[in-house]
């Protein structure tokens, strides 16, 4: 199998000065829900490259990409200035673990993530398997702003198909919101609010957790689990907890 698909912009948004989507076409092998791939572009002679999480779900042939600039990166900023027609290349390999094949049944799924992490969650929830194997699911998504929460239109898509059996929880961290909780998810999981909020006791006899998103988000939770008995999930010891962090700290 050749490293790089050649795939056909589709479309690109820009949600906020920092934040956008890139929808593209490539014909690539199926992947998992939750998994990533990597993308690249040609770069001044050099195909510079970076991992980045499916947010379609795997029977959605169009791919899409959420991801936020960063500051003096080279990829991220070619990335913005793309156009529908234009050449971007995607490895045909899906990878990662942060999918359902991973983990034990329970009777609510939480997933629970910060900014852009938010991608492998909505292409689980694109997927039917969560919603045969989890009687509820809990989706929460951190942000800084409020206007960094993103695909709302998504969100309450899938809260009309699936009401009753999906709750969305955003969180703002650095303003006064009046939707939401305003605190970090490890606070809200100590003192309660998140469990109020959700309707669903977070239990290791009752949950399965997945974390995405910042390392001091992914550590702290999982430290807050842990005390409260739930464990990691690993595949010789099913326990209740899956995470991946978005970057090294």
């Amino acid at each position: 199998m050749s490293q790089w698909v050649d795939g056909t912009v589709i479309s690109i948004r820009q949600w906020t000065d920092r934040l956008y989507s890139l929808q593209v076409e490539a014909d690539i092998p199926p992947f998992k829900a939750g998994q990533f791939t990597r993308v690249a572009l040609d770069i001044d002679g050099e195909r510079v490259a970076r991992p980045y999480s499916f947010v379609n779900a795997p029977d959605n042939p169009l791919l899409e990409f959420y991801f936020i600039t960063v500051p003096d990166g080279p990829l991220t900023r070619e990335l913005t200035r793309l156009a529908p027609g234009d050449t971007v290349y995607v490895s045909p390999r899906g990878a990662g673990f942060l999918v359902l094949s991973e983990l034990p049944d329970a009777d609510c799924l939480w997933l629970l993530s910060t900014g852009t992490a938010i991608g492998p969650f909505l292409s689980i929830l694109g997927d039917s398997e969560v919603w045969e194997r989890y009687r509820n699911v809990v989706l929460v998504h951190s942000v800084r702003t409020r206007e960094e929460l993103t695909y709302r239109d998504t969100i309450e898509q899938l809260l009309g198909q699936h009401a009753g059996q999906l709750v969305y929880i955003p969180f703002v961290s650095r303003e006064d919101t009046d939707i939401g909780i305003s605190a970090r998810v490890p606070a809200a999981i100590e003192d309660g609010r998140l469990e109020a909020q959700a309707g669903q006791s977070l239990t290791a006899e009752s949950s399965q957790v997945m974390i995405c998103g910042n390392p001091a988000m992914v550590r702290d939770t999982q430290a807050v689990l842990e005390s409260r008995g739930l464990k990691k999930n690993r595949r010789r010891e099913p326990g209740h907890i899956t995470t991946e962090q978005y970057w090294k700290e």
